[in-house]
């Protein structure tokens, strides 16, 4: 089955790029094209695609505000923000509110495909090594929590202790490949230690577990 797409951006030529690289694929599909927030919510509920580009800065309603209301509808769609700044102030509030990734518009078209595949697939960046350059970046604005109790370390009560450390490689940006060899461990059980700490935590991905982790103070910038 295709993956199936809403490309959502305030300019019809970004649109028509991005059109034109996913379009080179048998299983990627543009389903709909979106020109501000408010009509990428409306047209996710009505056309239900898998995967949303999603533009940060535009008219009516801006990209993360969209994505809130998006997976507010509980729909099955994958946001994957996309912007024109390297890393801006807006990509953290984005995935706070429920984006699953983020590219940056000069993203070579190969990386895009990696990327909208790996979002649809439920992973939560293009590579660990975006995830760590994400977190090097936003962590620094993240609240102090070296004193005092969360409600993300009671969350985090409910983990095994081989949850706990499969939970600190991943918010670390480790692939699975990494953790399992650091753990001794096959991949596929990586893969089932990550979907048991998810639906223990309620998280929807990788993206909100790495949120976790630097709120908690279970993890912190610059560890790898």
């Amino acid at each position: 089955m295709s993956i199936r797409l809403l490309l959502v951006d305030d300019q019809p030529l970004q649109r028509l790029g991005f059109r034109a690289v996913i379009e080179t694929q048998p299983d990627l599909e543009v389903v709909g094209e979106a020109g501000d927030g408010a009509q990428a919510v409306a047209m996710t509920r009505a056309l239900r695609p898998d995967v949303v580009l999603m533009d940060v800065r535009m008219p009516v309603l801006d990209g993360i505000e969209a994505t809130r209301r998006i997976v507010e509808l509980g729909a099955e769609a994958r946001v994957l923000v996309v912007t024109t700044f390297d890393l801006d102030e807006y990509v953290y509030a984005a995935l706070r509110a429920g984006a699953s990734g983020f590219l940056l518009k000069d993203v070579p078209p190969p990386d895009l495909l990696t990327g909208v595949r790996a979002v649809a697939a439920g992973d939560a960046m293009v590579s660990p090594g975006v995830t760590r350059r994400l977190i090097d970046a936003f962590a620094a604005h993240l609240p102090d929590l070296a004193t005092g109790q969360s409600p993300a370390d009671q969350l985090l009560d409910r983990l095994t202790e081989r949850e706990r450390d499969v939970f600190r490689q991943v918010a670390r940006g480790w692939s699975n490949a990494e953790i399992a060899g650091s753990l001794t461990i096959s991949e596929a059980t990586v893969k089932s230690h990550i979907g048991r700490i998810l639906t223990k935590l309620h998280l929807r991905d990788r993206v909100q577990l790495v949120v976790l982790a630097y709120e908690s103070g279970i993890v912190r910038r610059g560890e790898r």
